[in-house]
């Protein structure tokens, strides 16, 4: 089945409520087929809803054992549990998603890392020092081509980034060719290859480059080479649906990193905003298997799983990003690896052990407070 068939086949989410004040019952599900020893992470799931985030999943991966854990609530409204089967929008997780089709491509013998990018989109990266020309694949994925990322393009900050734009704006059609010439009107951040930049625009246009390659939506080749093959049933790819799949939970934003003012239910919106650096839905159960399988050498060969994990230093010191995947060294010294994804209403993270034997992966269904790195040190480190 087709990503456009499975989406049509999901049943839709309950209507939105447009503002709600920040309320967190303490309604909290305990733990399920848990294998023992989360007891850390537990308290550090129930801090961050004390922190003041509505809603907490997650589950870990241990061997062939998994533990998975709620608290706070779904719904501010009603009180409504979070579920430890909730889809929620994954955000820029979906770049390890994209990352790995590019090198599976590369492993076929379809394009290589160093080709640039005017090679397989001509013309499309150029103006205000923008020239695709100098700019290779490998540095898209890996955050040094210096290409402007448009989410910080000023107007489209004000139209989609405060309360009122959204609201107004939340299910506009955004086509990705739209979405570059937002990027192209500025100025690159930096000169190709001289220093890592995030910059969202990077994996619009490696989702751009894997439809180019194979003549397909990109959306359908992460469903065809990852989704099915590992059977991820709860992962999708939405094309326009605004609407998040049962169960899941509201989403809940204040369009500021503040405590205070009204939480408003920003649950549906069209995730071709996103585009190829972050439209994807799935769940903590789907993301410890994905992530699992990366890392344990199911879906890259050798050769491209290390290239995927040769590192830049990137803009936080306990981490470098590689390719769609961040090494982030904890501080009991362990290192995971994974990626962190934000999205109006929705925080999330997905990390995994070198050998993939041991993953995490959280939401919190609020984007103002709470951290997820401490609950991955806790499951990682335990008691400090």
């Amino acid at each position: 089945m087709n990503r456009r068939a499975r989406t049509a086949a999901l049943t839709a989410a309950t209507a939105v409520a447009l503002s709600v004040a920040l309320t967190v019952p303490a309604v909290a599900a305990g733990p399920v087929a848990a294998p023992g020893g989360h007891d850390a992470t537990e308290r550090a799931v129930r801090a961050a809803v004390a922190d003041g985030v509505p809603g907490v999943t997650v589950t870990v991966r241990r061997g062939h054992g998994t533990w998975a854990d709620t608290a706070g609530v779904g719904n501010l409204e009603t009180g409504k549990p979070r579920s430890t089967r909730d889809h929620y929008r994954v955000a820029s997780i979906t770049k390890t998603f994209v990352a790995t089709v590019v090198l599976q491509l590369e492993a076929e013998g379809e394009l290589s890392l160093d080709d640039t990018v005017e090679e397989w989109l001509p013309g499309v990266v150029r103006g205000n020092g923008h020239d695709g020309r100098r700019i290779t694949l490998r540095q898209l994925l890996n955050h040094t081509s210096g290409i402007f990322d448009y989410l910080r393009d000023s107007g489209f900050q004000q139209k989609y980034m405060t309360a009122d734009g959204f609201m107004k704006h939340r299910f506009d059609r955004a086509d990705p060719r739209d979405l570059l010439a937002i990027a192209m009107r500025n100025e690159p951040h930096s000169k190709p290859g001289e220093s890592f930049t995030y910059s969202n625009t990077n994996y619009l246009l490696a989702a751009l480059v894997i439809e180019k390659a194979t003549g397909n939506d990109y959306g359908d080749e992460i469903d065809r080479r990852i989704i099915e093959p590992l059977h991820l049933a709860s992962t999708s790819v939405p094309a326009t649906r605004v609407t998040l799949p049962r169960p899941s939970s509201r989403a809940y934003s204040k369009f500021a990193r503040t405590g205070t003012g009204p939480a408003y239910d920003v649950t549906e919106m069209n995730p071709r905003l996103a585009y190829g650096s972050g439209q994807m839905v799935s769940s903590s159960a789907d993301l410890t298997r994905f992530y699992s399988a990366l890392l344990g050498g199911r879906l890259l060969p050798r050769e491209q799983l290390k290239e995927m994990k040769t590192t830049v230093e990137s803009s936080r010191e306990t981490s470098r990003y590689g390719l769609g995947l961040v090494d982030r060294k904890l501080s009991c010294g362990v290192h995971v690896w994974g990626h962190d994804g934000g999205i109006y209403g929705s925080n999330s993270d997905a990390v995994t052990t070198a050998d993939g034997r041991h993953s995490l992966a959280v939401n919190f269904n609020g984007d103002w407070s709470g951290s997820t790195d401490a609950i991955i040190e806790a499951e990682f480190c335990g008691e400090r």
